[in-house]
């Protein structure tokens, strides 16, 4: 061991960890500057994901400056996107002077808000089916169940439609998706009730549909597809 209290050997210590820090000081200063080195470029940002387009939904692509769907899931739902469909109307023109044809507005019928999509003669024949999940009852019925669609009669007013129906809105240029599964299941049940084909009844359901209406494949199909296509959304029960 060296005696670092002699002046020589101190002088030798001192020497070698000056050259011993030099070396480090190297070591470092050449790790520092390798990191500081960029690196190049080895690939390119990904593609930004856009949806595929498919034909059966073409019906979507309306010339329009604004996009708008409703949602409705239930038969109050059905009654409030008649409700705000219009007002989203109404006040585009008083607000901004636009018309009803330069907007797309879809409202989607899907789970209970369904057989509202289907006219009169549907309930004509299936309102009594159709009472075990409907709500919204014909003040003119009293206790009996509803025999006509109540949101395309003009006479009934709900604290949601105030009297407007699904018909005057197609008439200002409003869509209607309608859910194909939940088309199917109400046809199962009016079979089992009815003793009758089941096939057969969901042709027909499909066959009766408001103005403006598109049977899709299930309504949550259809909620997808107008977010693709660019309609700003909204829940309306």
């Amino acid at each position: 061991m060296t005696d670092i209290a002699n002046p020589v050997g101190r002088r030798a210590f001192v020497a070698g960890f000056g050259v011993g820090a030099a070396a480090l000081g190297a070591g470092l200063a050449s790790g520092a500057k390798a990191k500081e080195t960029p690196k190049p470029a080895t690939g390119t940002a990904p593609a930004r994901w856009q949806p595929a387009f498919d034909a059966k939904d073409a019906w979507m692509d309306v010339p329009s400056r604004h996009r708008m769907a409703f949602d409705a899931v239930s038969d109050q739902g059905a009654a409030s996107s008649i409700g705000f469909a219009d007002t989203f109307i109404e006040t585009n023109k008083s607000g901004y002077g636009i018309d009803p044809s330069e907007l797309g507005v879809i409202i989607i019928l899907r789970h209970y808000a369904t057989p509202y999509a289907y006219t009169d003669p549907i309930w004509a024949k299936y309102g009594r089916v159709f009472a075990r999940v409907d709500k919204l009852k014909d003040p003119k019925a009293k206790k009996a169940p509803a025999m006509r669609n109540v949101l395309e009669a003009a006479d009934v007013k709900t604290m949601f439609n105030d009297g407007v129906t699904f018909s005057a809105l197609a008439k200002k240029n409003v869509r209607y998706a309608v859910c194909g599964e939940a088309t199917k299941k109400i046809a199962e049940m009016i079979a089992k009730t009815m003793k009758s084909d089941a096939k057969a009844v969901e042709a027909e359901l499909a066959a009766h549909l408001i103005p403006s209406a598109h049977l899709m494949a299930s309504g949550i199909l259809a909620l997808n597809r107008v977010q693709e296509h660019g309609y700003a959304f909204a829940y309306v029960g």
